[in-house]
């Protein structure tokens, strides 16, 4: 199955049904399954920003209070990439709420990709990588 690994906040705003987009600097013209990675890594400027509104808010109606609580270096949820879109053509259609503005990059020149059907995951150790890569493991919903 392809995956895809995001930054904590953003891997679990996938997660818990918060962030319906995912802004990328690249487009791709994979539709499908995907499994939604929390990548190792963890910025302080991303640690930063996830106890910033609306961020905090997101997190904690999904049921995250402390930052320690973020998966980490694990797949946390599968998901089907509906499209890819220009992000100027998303931001035309009035489609984002006030959220999902804050919780993307929305600059001209980049690519807007949409996911549905979000199912959170028992969370599966992964090692992920940069771009779209191949995950083999075994998961529990």
């Amino acid at each position: 199955m392809k995956a895809l690994s995001l930054t904590q906040p953003w891997a679990t705003l996938v997660a818990i049904g918060a962030k319906r987009y995912e802004t990328r600097s690249w487009s791709t013209g994979y539709r499908g399954p995907l499994a939604i990675h929390a990548s190792k890594g963890f910025p302080v400027w991303a640690k930063d920003l996830a106890l910033t509104e609306p961020f905090r808010s997101a997190l904690q109606a999904g049921g995250i209070w402390r930052l320690i609580d973020l998966p980490r270096g694990m797949v946390i949820a599968m998901t089907r990439l509906v499209t890819c879109y220009e992000t100027g053509t998303v931001r035309r259609a009035g489609k984002l709420t006030a959220n999902e503005v804050a919780f993307g990059d929305w600059a001209a020149g980049r690519f807007a990709w949409e996911f549905a059907e979000v199912v959170p995951m028992t969370p599966v150790p992964a090692k992920g990588s940069l771009g779209l890569w191949e995950f083999s493991g075994e998961w529990k919903i």
